[in-house]
């Protein structure tokens, strides 16, 4: 009696057994989709280690000495920009020393993003450089591009440098990354084991295109702001030291050029006149011819 009631007992044990282990393996299973950045960075971390000298003394809690944890280094975008005041017709050829300074450290150093030169005869010179250049050279190649510019006979008259603060967003990509990943080979596991319904796995299939798009997208951000901060970019302008060449006769010389443009306005506005009013000037005039002609003809008929 006693072993066939012991056996209804066992076997309830077993299927609690059994029901938490599954339950264990499923939550853990859960905690590695949404385990958090901090904590595994903390994983990373030595773990404190009590000092052995006082470890001899007795272990006093006071005299453990616990290592610090190493913090990483802040990722942050660096944007320069130098303004620099030269003479019009020395613009162009400090631009492009300014450039061919870059081109000469190589592309994985330095890259022209833009150059754009703008001035008239009559107006302010201006120019605009961009470039990316690593960030271990930003400053020093600044310091360069000034001293190039000392010797092209300009000067300095702006600098300004700003960072952004990328730390936090690439940490959060980095961990979206990772979590889409481990998704997505879940739902290659269900598909390849084929276990589910039919409908289970055209489900499955549609969650491996979405999450393969969104795997696809934190990558392109994570390179991009990686790259802004592997590389800071340099904003160069240029500009004139005063307006171009004028004078007594400036105003004459602007006058007599806009001659050209008043006189084929007044000769554009004649022609649109002429289009809206001649046809009704016709109209009118033959109007007025038919109203005389039967005038006539009445003055005709009461003469007889």
């Amino acid at each position: 009696m006693l072993v066939r009631r012991s056996l209804p007992l066992v076997a309830f044990a077993t299927l609690a057994l059994a029901a938490c282990s599954e339950s264990e393996t499923y939550e853990t299973a859960e905690a590695v989709t949404t385990v958090d950045v901090a904590e595994e960075a903390a994983m990373e971390a030595p773990a404190p280690q009590a000092d052995e000298a006082m470890a001899e003394d007795g272990g006093d809690a006071e005299s453990i000495s616990t290592p610090a944890i190493p913090a990483a280094a802040p990722k942050i975008a660096y944007v320069y920009s130098y303004g620099f005041r030269v003479d019009r017709d020395e613009i162009a050829p400090l631009q492009e020393r300014h450039a061919d300074m870059c081109v000469k450290l190589g592309p994985l150093t330095c890259q022209v993003r833009s150059l754009q030169q703008n001035g008239a005869e009559d107006d302010y010179g201006y120019g605009r450089l961009e470039l990316s250049v690593a960030a271990d050279r930003a400053r020093e190649f600044g310091r360069e591009l000034a001293a190039a510019t000392d010797s092209a006979g300009g000067d300095q008259i702006s600098s300004s440098i700003e960072g952004e603060d990328l730390s936090k967003q690439i940490v959060d990509t980095e961990a979206q990354l990772r979590s889409r990943e481990v998704l997505r080979d879940r739902l290659m596991e269900v598909l390849r084991t084929r276990k589910g319904s039919v409908q289970e796995l055209v489900e499955a299939e549609r969650g491996v295109a979405q999450v393969n798009e969104e795997i696809d997208q934190a990558r392109s951000w994570l390179q991009e702001m990686r790259g802004r901060v592997a590389y800071s970019r340099i904003t160069v302008t240029y500009q004139s030291e005063g307006a171009g060449p004028g004078g007594f006769f400036e105003p004459i010389r602007k006058a007599i050029g806009s001659i050209g443009p008043v006189a084929g306005n007044v000769i554009g506005g004649l022609i649109l006149l002429l289009t809206v009013f001649l046809p009704i000037g016709l109209v009118g005039y033959g109007i007025s011819l038919l109203v005389k002609r039967v005038r006539r003809r009445k003055t005709t008929e009461t003469a007889d």
